[in-house]
């Protein structure tokens, strides 16, 4: 008598896939109450809201596109978009060509390497606004030889934040990079040097087409974070300095997050603005991340 052969595929199939499949809405249903109930909800009553006139949202009243045209005509949030696309470019070139190189330098034969890579961790572990206050003291201490501190200028504010958020970042992105250098296959760096690659050209010919999954992962999470942010911002420069550019106060480094958080504390007739805003950021950010996860998707080759 044969026997039917007990493999993986049948117990995958019969004593994992059927009790999964009767029991999954027991184990699905708390999650998605809860995520309904924590996100999808107060989506939904966001967007409504930004058509309304609100103090609290029991007391909202539709007046249509007011505050989106009141949003998009406000000089410090068109300011306020500029800054953050401009400390976004910035921000995602020096965190991810730095985060790279730290890592390549890591993943080759080098004593210690352990310890360096968790130094360079440790500032990710640091809270926002203690980072912020922090450097803010260090760059007060450096700008006080030139009579000057930072808030002082827009200048100083900008990079200012630029050496926070990279110094902060730096060491998270090295470990998904470490992560995606490690995975790159030995036989095609062999490959490459007996047909007489150099280095350079085994690093841009096999190592990072090798690697763009991690670099797809790291320019999303630069990405959306610069956009983001808000807590470094607002304990490293509050915005300052502060212009008045045609009748309008201008926070010369106030980035998107910031510039809605202060829309919202200016009084109780703009908290219907301020949620515009937060849904034009919402819309904002979300296409950017879309556009650049497909775009570098597109160069991501399979091995």
């Amino acid at each position: 008598m044969s026997r039917k052969r007990n493999d993986g595929t049948m117990v995958n199939s019969r004593l994992i896939r059927r009790p999964i499949q009767r029991w999954f809405p027991v184990f699905i249903l708390p999650t998605f109450i809860c995520f309904i109930i924590g996100f999808i909800w107060p989506f939904i009553q966001g967007i409504y809201l930004s058509f309304c006139k609100f103090n609290v949202a029991k007391d909202a009243q539709w007046i249509g596109i007011q505050n989106y045209v009141k949003a998009l005509s406000d000089p410090g949030f068109i300011h306020a978009f500029w800054n953050t696309a401009a400390f976004a470019v910035v921000s995602i070139i020096l965190i991810n060509v730095i985060a790279f190189a730290i890592a390549f330098a890591l993943t080759h034969k080098m004593r210690g390497s352990n310890l360096f890579r968790t130094v360079f961790f440790m500032p990710n572990l640091i809270g926002g606004v203690v980072l912020g206050y922090i450097w803010s003291l260090i760059f007060d201490g450096i700008l006080k030889y030139y009579s000057t501190y930072l808030t002082a200028n827009a200048t100083y504010g900008f990079w200012g934040l630029v050496i926070l958020v990279a110094w902060q970042q730096i060491g998270y992105m090295m470990i998904i990079y470490i992560a995606g250098l490690q995975a790159v296959p030995e036989d095609m760096l062999e490959a490459a040097e007996i047909d007489g690659a150099n280095g350079w050209q085994k690093l841009f010919r096999v190592t990072i087409p090798n690697v763009m999954p991690s670099i797809t992962i790291c320019t999303f999470l630069t990405l959306t974070n610069s956009f983001k942010m808000f807590d470094q911002n607002l304990a490293l420069t509050g915005g300052l300095p502060q212009v008045i550019q045609n009748g309008a106060k201008i926070n010369m480094t106030e980035l998107l997050a910031l510039n809605i958080y202060s829309t919202y504390n200016i009084n109780k007739n703009w908290h219907g603005v301020a949620q515009a805003k937060a849904v034009i950021f919402f819309l904002l950010v979300a296409v950017l991340a879309i556009v650049q996860l497909t775009a570098t998707r597109r160069k991501e080759v399979q091995q």
